[in-house]
């Protein structure tokens, strides 16, 4: 059996409170923020 390495580039989540969900995702789940990224009013 051979170990796999997953790694995830980029994630696209809907949410209704970004600093919520950022701070689930980094603090939770563990992920490294490497990059938040704003879009038309949005993050």
């Amino acid at each position: 059996m051979t170990a796999m390495d997953i790694t995830i580039h980029a994630s696209f989540l809907p949410h209704n409170d970004p600093d919520a969900s950022l701070a689930f995702h980094r603090d939770t789940l563990g992920f490294a923020v490497r990059n938040d990224v704003g879009y038309g009013g949005m993050r």
